[in-house]
């Protein structure tokens, strides 16, 4: 297991605990419903992406890989960057937050990719056989 990213993956749940609570409580009476679906959106990819920490910090238990690490970085960076963006947009009302976005989507799926390949990496080796 790697301790850092587990964490890590810990703090980034109850800052997404906080913030859905937040979104869900305190944004009603100062957002529109378009914003408040964008806050809820950001919550749920910040979840989402949480989880994937969670078991990329345990994969490393069984594998061990710098894409898996990499992984883990796409993750946290996807965090910041799409989840980040969006709640940032929703609270300013500024436009150009929602324009790095994208970015962190494409981080969401490098990390994928590289936990896809970590796995399949390790294929050949007996870490999937009971």
């Amino acid at each position: 297991m790697r301790k850092g990213i587990f964490l890590i993956a810990c703090l980034s749940g109850f800052l997404a605990t906080a913030l859905g609570a937040f979104g869900s409580h305190g944004l009603k009476t100062v957002a529109s419903d378009e914003m408040i679906k964008i806050f809820e959106l950001a919550v749920t990819y910040h979840f989402y992406h949480t989880f994937a920490l969670l078991a990329t910090a345990l994969a490393g238990h069984w594998l061990s890989s710098r894409l898996l690490d990499f992984s883990a970085y796409a993750f946290i960076c996807g965090i910041v960057l799409f989840s980040g963006s969006l709640y940032t947009y929703v609270l300013t009302g500024t436009k150009v937050f929602a324009l790095i976005t994208p970015l962190g989507g494409m981080c969401f799926l490098v990390g994928w990719l590289l936990l896809a390949a970590t796995v399949w990496n390790h294929r050949n080796e007996n870490v999937f056989k009971k």
